[in-house]
């Protein structure tokens, strides 16, 4: 299953857009304008929220807590490496590997491929095409990517 994730670019807050890979809104992503740290909300296409991802200030590395259905089901953690991006799904055991360029990631578990990310180069606004191996974790990858995506746009403001 692919899923097709482009942010909207005229916006004061963060806005993305989920579409399947048949062109039909799967999910819409809103960020808060006014809060401390990233917080982004996931919406199904009815407009019930889903999953709302959260950065945890004051941590050292990049952390974002997931909540979907509203129980908390993972912890994303960046982990400290010198040429590749590496982060980890606490709570679903996730691992997520990037190369150095940080557009292109695998999602594992125990060896076993979940998902595969790419984000697009020349592309106005960010877009991401993820392709997951099973539709039961779709929700689940793309708060992933959420997460990334905060963890790359707050690491690239701090430099």
């Amino acid at each position: 299953m692919k899923l097709y994730i482009k942010q909207k670019v005229f916006s004061w807050r963060d806005r993305f857009t989920v579409k399947t890979e048949t062109g039909g809104d799967r999910y819409f992503v809103e960020g808060e304008l006014f809060s401390f740290g990233k917080k982004l909300r996931v919406y199904d296409a009815g407009g019930t929220e889903r999953a709302c991802v959260r950065q945890r200030i004051f941590s050292f590395m990049p952390r974002f807590h997931v909540f979907i259905d509203g129980r908390k089901t993972a912890e994303i953690v960046k982990r400290f490496t010198f040429f590749t991006h590496r982060y980890f799904a606490e709570g679903l055991g996730w691992e997520i590997d990037g190369d150095f360029s940080a557009h292109d990631y695998e999602i594992r578990l125990a060896g076993r491929r979940i998902a595969l990310i790419h984000k697009k180069w020349m592309a106005w606004g960010d877009c991401y095409e993820l392709d997951i191996a099973s539709p039961a974790d779709a929700l689940s990858a793309l708060t992933v990517v959420l997460a990334i995506d905060c963890a790359m746009e707050t690491g690239s403001s701090a430099s």
